[in-house]
């Protein structure tokens, strides 16, 4: 009789086990996942004082080339749908300053240019935002760049100071890019 209640409860814990509450997995789910984070960064960041300015013997005070590898990968290159990169400008100085952003493929050519006109102080803080993707300049502008040149002209005279303390002008950058992981 043991034997039987031991058989009929094994019989009835496997038939519970086969019907019991599970459900068939779906690992197809997987395939319709969109991952599709932001990051943030800074790109670059200019400063100079105006006794450096007025140093300078020609209108040019600045001009540096940055190395921008930030898509040079191309698992990123691929990947990015969007961005936005965002520039502010500030001008404590008495002098009206010209500064321009060029982007630059591997040749060297220009790719995009981005201009700024900042007049003398008291000048407002300027604040720039461009779109790359979706509606905004071509995402082929930041996949073929890989250096950025910086230029800043001085577009008044090398003697006047401004009576602000410490003055100075301050250009930063940062970008926000959306990228598909998946």
């Amino acid at each position: 009789m043991k034997k039987w209640v031991f058989g009929l409860g094994i019989a009835i814990s496997a038939l519970v086990f086969v019907v019991g509450c599970s459900e068939e997995q779906n690992f197809d789910q997987f395939d319709d996942l969109s991952v599709t984070p932001t990051l943030a960064t800074s790109i670059f960041y200019l400063e100079s004082d105006e006794s450096t300015i007025n140093l300078a013997s020609s209108g040019s005070f600045y001009s540096e080339v940055f190395t921008f590898e930030a898509f040079n990968e191309e698992f990123v290159a691929e990947r990015v749908l969007e961005g936005v990169i965002t520039y502010q400008v500030e001008n404590t100085t008495s002098k009206e300053i010209d500064i321009t952003v060029e982007f630059l493929d591997e040749g060297g050519n220009v790719l995009d240019t981005e201009a700024f006109t900042i007049e003398a102080d008291p000048a407002p803080l300027l604040e720039r935002q461009i779109a790359y993707g979706n509606g905004g300049r071509s995402l082929d502008i930041l996949r073929n760049t890989t250096n950025i040149r910086v230029g800043a002209i001085n577009q008044s005279d090398n003697s006047s100071t401004s009576s602000q303390p410490d003055p100075k002008i301050i250009l930063r950058s940062s970008a926000e890019f959306r990228f598909r992981l998946k």
